[in-house]
C-alpha cells in the first residue's frame, strides 16, 4: 500500500511538472503571437513577413518581401518601441503583483494596494498643475523627463513611507503596511479629487488620460529607461522565489527553514516599487494587470513562485499587448485609454474565474 501511495504521488508530481512545462511553452507562444499582432496591426497593417523584412533590413540583410520607407519608419519608430514598452510594463505589473501577493499572503494584493500607483499619480499631478511655473525655472531638457521622474519619485517616496510605518522594532509588519497603503490611497484619492476640481480644461484632459493609462508616449528612450527598472527586479524576484514559497507557510515557519524573512520583505518592497514606478512613469496607471494575471495562473497551476513568476511575466506582457491593440483599433483613428480595456475585460473574466473556482470548492 505504501509503494502504491508513493507511486501515485510520483505520478501526480510528474503530471504537474508536465502541465507546468506545457504552460511555459504555451505562454511563450502566446506572447510571440501577441507581440506580432500588436506590432503589425493598426491604421497601417503590417504582416509578419513585412515585419521580418524590416528587421532584416535594419541589420543589413536582404528582406523577404518589399517594404516601403514609410512602413519601415512606422514599425521601427512607433510600433516596435510601443510593443516593447507594453512587454516591459505588463511583465513588471504582473510579476510585482505575484510577489506582493506572496509577501502579504493575500490574493487581492497588487502594486496599487500599497500606494505605489497613487504615489506616482501625486507626483505627476504636481507636474501637470505647476508645469508653467516649473518651466520657468528648469532647463528645457529636464522638462521633457519631468513627468516620468515625478512619477518614479512619488512611487519611491510612498513605498519608503509605507515601509517606515510598517517597520516596528526592526521587523516589518505586513498587516500594518497593508493598512498604511490603504490609508495613503485614500489620501491620494482626496488629493486627486482636489486637483481635478482646480485644474483647467487642458490640465484635466492630461490628468484623465494619464490616470487611465496609455502607451501613446512610447519611445526608445522610454524603453531604455524602463528596461533596467523591470529586468533587475524580475531577476531579483526569481531569486526570491523559494523564500516567497516559504512565506506562504507563515513567517515563523519560513524562519525555521532558514530564510531571512525581513531581508526578503525589504527586497520585495524595493523591487516592486522600482518595477511599478518605472512602468507607471511612462504608461500612467494601468489597473488590474498586477491583480488578475498572477491570480489566474495561481488558480490554474498552483502557488509555486518558481513557475508563477515567469508565467506571470509572460501573461502580463501578453495581456497588455492585446489590450493596447484593442485600444488602438476599437475607435480608429482615435485611441482608448488602455486602463479602460484592462478593467472592462479583466474584471468580468476575473469574476467568472472566481465563481467557477468557488463552485469547485473554494479559492
Amino acid at each position: 500500500m505504501a509503494l502504491a501511495a508513493t507511486a501515485h504521488i510520483g505520478d501526480w508530481l510528474e503530471g504537474r511538472k508536465r502541465r507546468q512545462r506545457l504552460a511555459l511553452v504555451v505562454s511563450a507562444l502566446l506572447l510571440v503571437v501577441a507581440f506580432l499582432a500588436a506590432a503589425g496591426q493598426g491604421a497601417m497593417a503590417l504582416g509578419p513577413l513585412k515585419i521580418v523584412s524590416i528587421l532584416l533590413h535594419a541589420v543589413g540583410l536582404p528582406g523577404i518581401v518589399d517594404v516601403t520607407p514609410v512602413e519601415a519608419n512606422v514599425f521601427l519608430s512607433i510600433r516596435l518601441p510601443r510593443a516593447c514598452l507594453a512587454v516591459l510594463s505588463g511583465s513588471a505589473l504582473a510579476v510585482s503583483g505575484a510577489a506582493l501577493q506572496g509577501l502579504f499572503r493575500n490574493p487581492l494584493a497588487d502594486p496599487g494596494l500599497i500606494g505605489v500607483s497613487s504615489g506616482a499619480a501625486i507626483g505627476v499631478i504636481g507636474v501637470i498643475l505647476f508645469a508653467s511655473a516649473l518651466g520657468a525655472v528648469l532647463p528645457h531638457f529636464l522638462m521633457a523627463w519631468l513627468v516620468p521622474l515625478a512619477a518614479f519619485s512619488g512611487a519611491a517616496v510612498t513605498v519608503l513611507l509605507v515601509y517606515r510605518i510598517g517597520a516596528i522594532g526592526g521587523r516589518i509588519n505586513v498587516v500594518t503596511m497593508l493598512l498604511a497603503g490603504i490609508a495613503i490611497n485614500a489620501m491620494a484619492g482626496a488629493a486627486i479629487g482636489l486637483s481635478v476640481f482646480v485644474a483647467s480644461d487642458e490640465q484635466l484632459r492630461d490628468l484623465n488620460f494619464w490616470m487611465l493609462g496609455s502607451l501613446a508616449s512610447a519611445t526608445w528612450e522610454a524603453v531604455l529607461f524602463a528596461a533596467p527598472c523591470v529586468l533587475l527586479p524580475a531577476f531579483a524576484f526569481i531569486a526570491l522565489a523559494r523564500g516567497l514559497n516559504a512565506l506562504l507557510l507563515g513567517e515563523a515557519e519560513a524562519r525555521h527553514l532558514g530564510f531571512d524573512v525581513e531581508r526578503a520583505k525589504r527586497l520585495v518592497l524595493v523591487c516592486a516599487a522600482l518595477a511599478t514606478g518605472g512602468t507607471v512613469a511612462f504608461t500612467g496607471i494601468i489597473a488590474f494587470v498586477g491583480l488578475v494575471v498572477p491570480h489566474m495562473i495561481r488558480l490554474a497551476l498552483g502557488p509555486d513562485h518558481r513557475q508563477l513568476l515567469p508565467l506571470a511575466a509572460m501573461g502580463g506582457a501578453s495581456l497588455l499587448l492585446v489590450a493596447d491593440l484593442a485600444a488602438r483599433l476599437i475607435v480608429l483613428p482615435a485611441e482608448l485609454p488602455i486602463g479602460v480595456i484592462t478593467s472592462a475585460v479583466g474584471g468580468p473574466f476575473f469574476i467568472w474565474l472566481l465563481v467557477r473556482q468557488q463552485g469547485r470548492g473554494g479559492l
